[in-house]
């Protein structure tokens, strides 16, 4: 009889971007695969409909910190737990992988699984509010983290370090995996465009992502009269509290600083026309995705000395680390390899060899693979 495996997701959309390829290998294993998300995004659930993966709607808002509704989040993913009766339950972003975890305990799930994907500002110790809120939640953490039967995958050394010197998981239960895995053949494209030096952002358009921070670094290289491209590429995140407004990035259009891209879904392609790839974030990373797939680009990388950001690189090998809210050392760097393009391009070749050895998207499949097949062994 086939092993049943339901995944909870707040976003749909984050699930296909991020492990749709593990979601597929798991099906073609023979698990029988079912999804359980809270927002489509901007996606549908046809993808998976196609591929005989049931998909079903749960209440579950990431936005909200509404009590009640939390609640309710909490009682519809009891119920759909109680509804399909699961074998495993792979629990993937903040509120997916708490509330599943409560409800995967009080319906007996056999076994689960946990993907942190960054732990976000709440762990930043220098906020007094998120000191107390963490006083207040620890017990939260720790329910939802210690059934008798679990695995929790973490994206980096910082994230690990935290949940265990918090007390809330076992050290035994943590699995580090370098994000989510990028399919390295898509990339063919490694010779740099000999016209004027390009530098992209690609990401989710947040002010934590370090968007102002890239236009003011900008704004510092063209006051020199630097010959140099910047783009900006990426969506607004509405539903999160630190995206830019619609009014925000108007005017960034208008200012033309930046060359404004919008979404865009063909990173090979993007990344093919660009020399440097730039993400000054300060967010809670876990592994940034578009790092990775900088790295399978064989583009030479600037980024921050982050959780997350700086275990996307080797420092001064791959790319180049800066302070975090610091647009003028952000420019320097951005500078010094606009000026030597030779050390650049040698940057992007030990870039992609480190992405071969750490993020191929084989290696991160099978892990998953390997995880599910132990807990569900383990199972009595």
């Amino acid at each position: 009889m086939k092993k049943t495996i339901l995944i909870l997701v707040n976003d749909l959309s984050f699930l296909i971007s991020h492990r749709y390829d593990i979601v597929i290998a798991a099906r073609k294993k023979g698990y029988q695969i079912k999804i359980a998300y809270g927002e489509l995004g901007n996606s549908t659930t046809k993808i998976f409909l196609n591929k005989d993966i049931e998909c079903f709607k749960v209440f579950l808002q990431r936005n909200s910190i509404n009590p009640l509704i939390e609640l309710f989040s909490l009682f519809s993913i009891w119920r759909i737990f109680y509804r399909l009766n699961p074998d495993l339950v792979h629990l993937i972003t903040i509120k997916a992988y708490l509330y599943g975890g409560i409800a995967a305990r009080f319906t007996k799930v056999p076994s689960v699984l946990s993907s942190i994907a960054g732990l976000g500002i709440f762990f930043d110790q220098k906020k007094n509010f998120n000191f107390f809120l963490q006083k207040l939640l620890y017990q939260v953490f720790h329910f939802a983290f210690n059934h008798p039967n679990q695995r929790v995958i973490v994206q980096n050394l910082d994230d690990k370090k935290i949940l265990i010197n918090w007390g809330v998981i076992d050290k035994k239960k943590i699995l580090l995996f370098p994000g989510s895995g990028e399919d390295l053949s898509k990339y063919t494209k490694f010779t740099e465009p000999k016209n004027v030096t390009t530098i992209c952002f690609a990401s989710r358009l947040l002010r934590n992502k370090g968007v102002f921070d890239y236009i003011s670094a900008a704004k510092i290289i063209k006051k020199k009269g630097i010959k140099v491209k910047f783009l900006l590429a990426g969506s607004l995140d509405l539903g999160n509290p630190t995206s830019l407004t619609k009014k925000e990035l108007e005017d960034i259009v208008k200012e033309k600083v930046v060359e404004v891209l919008g979404n865009q879904k063909d990173i090979p392609k993007l990344y093919a026309k660009t020399n440097i790839v730039c993400l000054p974030s300060f967010y809670g990373e876990g592994l940034p995705k578009t790092l990775i797939e900088a790295a399978s680009a064989g583009r030479a990388i600037v980024t921050t000395d982050h959780p997350g950001c700086r275990d996307a690189i080797i420092s001064n090998k791959t790319g180049l680390l800066v302070p975090v809210k610091n647009p003028q050392k952000l420019a320097d760097a951005l500078e010094w390899l606009i000026e030597h393009p030779q050390e650049r391009i040698e940057m992007g070749k030990a870039g992609r060899k480190f992405a071969k050895k750490k993020f191929a998207i084989e290696k991160i499949i099978q892990g998953h693979l390997d995880t599910y097949e132990n807990l569900l062994s383990d199972n009595p």
